[in-house]
């Protein structure tokens, strides 16, 4: 069965999808989505990561972005199950030493409930103010994966020696709890898709529509199998906007909805085209709105994907 996850509300709060009731919601707000995820048999909730937004960008994007490890963190607290992913971790902005600390902590802290995307990064005041290559963040993030996967690895003491970091020596406890973290990558440019297929255990497209994910998922079938990689491997993708049932409002023409054995059959043909998991996001007035669609979701919709 293809497993569904959310990106959460409130802790990004982007014009693009962000719900007017979001702005003044809380902590209290987004551990109840949390634990509705929880209920309602989601397989994770999602975090994003960025650390400043530029005056240039922050009337579309909004500066709200709360940092995904302590909210991953805060989260972990309050629900029992439900797997905590960064969708995406800007991995490059940060020593991989740095990420590994936080991570694995909350892997730790978690009974082992991380999954760890990554993504690039695209804004380019965020890169020059922590004084790293935005040019360069491709090459930046595939050894910050190489070296990820050793900092989160079970030694104590891990080694790395690229270009960019080394490292040896240098205890850091506690470990995961996990013996391999997950590593999702992010991303639908060619460069992102082959760091997927090459380097991830996952792939996290970048809202592709439904006519553009069959070629891309042959693409990563393809290098996977030419690199002799045939490893578990977890292909994703992002649902259009849903609402479970009739809406009595202006949900948006390219939402989704209608009774929950027709949500089903549409959203069937992401498992047909070798989808394993479907994030799913529910257009909502209000809190109880949302975390009712979830339910919904869990209950009527998921049991037939």
């Amino acid at each position: 069965m293809t497993e569904y996850g959310i990106q959460l509300p409130v802790q990004s709060q982007s014009t693009i999808y962000a719900e007017p009731w979001e702005a003044g919601a809380g902590p209290g707000d987004l551990a109840e989505v949390a634990r509705a995820a929880d209920r309602a048999g989601f397989a994770y909730v999602a975090a994003c990561d960025h650390v400043a937004i530029p005056r240039r960008l922050a009337a579309a994007m909004s500066t709200v972005w709360y940092d995904p490890v302590a909210t991953l963190a805060f989260l972990a607290g309050v629900t029992e199950r439900v797997r905590l992913l960064s969708h995406v971790a800007v991995v490059g902005l940060r020593h991989p030493l740095l990420t590994a600390k936080q991570y694995a902590t909350l892997d730790h802290l978690s009974g082992g409930r991380l999954i760890l995307g990554v993504g690039a990064g695209h804004v380019q005041e965020e890169f020059e103010a922590l004084g790293v290559d935005f040019a360069g963040r491709g090459a930046v993030l595939d050894e910050s994966v190489d070296a990820l996967r050793s900092a989160l690895g079970p030694d104590e003491f891990p080694e790395h020696h690229g270009k960019l970091y080394d490292f040896q020596d240098l205890g850091q406890r506690p470990r995961p709890a996990q013996s391999r973290v997950p590593v999702w990558v992010g991303g639908s440019s060619p460069a992102a898709v082959r760091r997927a297929a090459l380097k991830g255990d996952g792939w996290l497209p970048q809202g592709d529509p439904r006519d553009r994910l069959p070629a891309q998922i042959d693409r990563i079938r393809r290098l996977r199998a030419e690199a002799g990689l045939d490893g578990p491997f977890t292909v994703g993708a992002i649902a259009e906007p849903l609402y479970v049932g009739t809406p009595a409002w202006d949900v948006g023409r390219r939402t989704l909805s209608g009774p929950p054995e027709e949500l089903a059959e549409s959203l069937r043909a992401y498992p047909a085209m070798g989808v394993d998991q479907l994030q799913v996001r529910f257009r909502s007035r209000e809190l109880s709105e949302l975390t009712d669609q979830m339910a919904a979701f869990g209950a009527g919709i998921a049991p037939h994907l």
